[in-house]
């Protein structure tokens, strides 16, 4: 699928809005493509299983299909919401860092993943993007965690890890809430299919609920 629709068919093309003919679907999202050597197309399974989550409970009508999205392409300005996770390496060349800070400013919105071991590569190259921000702990409080799903007590725990709490950092660009980043929480693990990794089915229902919520954000609160 080429275009999405944005509120009565419009979409992003170059930080300006332009309208757009009618698809089956009103969304269609993305997975990032990075350099650096970190495992973008890691898990697999998990936006199409958060997509189906999402368009049968929420009727969001997102395009089954994720879009796969360089960060300096002219592409990524067609998806309201571009997910990145990995393990390791990132890279954003200066194109890139120039492109997706436009893109985000635009109306985009960005959730970032630590899939374990991405924590310290994201906050270097996030820093590039915008180097007047710092990534700060979304308060509980705050819309995210409180769409459809309430998670009073902020994002659930998936996976251990370093056994560290999970926690919800932010880019809040003009007061509106660009980035979210989950740390320490394996989100995307727990979107997986269930024999990927055997959770318990509560912990990949409490996942995908909180996926649920940040893409049910993104797509009405970041226009």
């Amino acid at each position: 699928m080429k275009f999405i629709l944005f509120f009565g068919c419009i979409f992003l093309v170059s930080g300006s809005l332009v309208a757009q003919r009618s698809t089956p679907y009103s969304y269609q999202i993305a997975k990032m493509k990075y350099n650096g050597g970190g495992d973008w197309y890691a898990n697999k399974t998990s936006l199409p299983n958060l997509i189906d989550f999402c368009n049968r409970n929420l009727k969001l009508n997102i395009s089954p299909e994720e879009a796969i999205v360089e960060p300096g392409s002219v592409e990524i300005f067609q998806y309201p919401f571009v997910h990145l996770t990995g393990h390791g390496n990132v890279v954003f060349n200066p194109d890139e860092v120039q492109n997706l800070r436009k893109y985000l400013i635009s109306g985009g919105f960005l959730h970032l993943d630590d899939n374990f071991g991405m924590d310290k590569f994201i906050r270097r190259e996030m820093k590039k993007v915008f180097p007047e921000l710092d990534f700060v702990e979304v308060p509980f409080s705050h819309s995210i965690y409180h769409q459809k799903y309430n998670f009073e007590k902020g994002l659930p725990k998936v996976h251990q890890h370093d056994g560290k709490p999970p926690q919800g950092f932010g880019l809040f660009f003009q007061s509106r809430l660009i980035c979210f980043y989950s740390f320490e929480c394996d989100l995307g693990n727990g979107w997986e299919d269930q024999s990927v990794y055997n959770d318990p089915e509560p912990i990949r229902q409490q996942a995908l609920q909180m996926g649920a919520n940040i893409l049910s954000y993104s797509l009405t609160k970041s226009f």
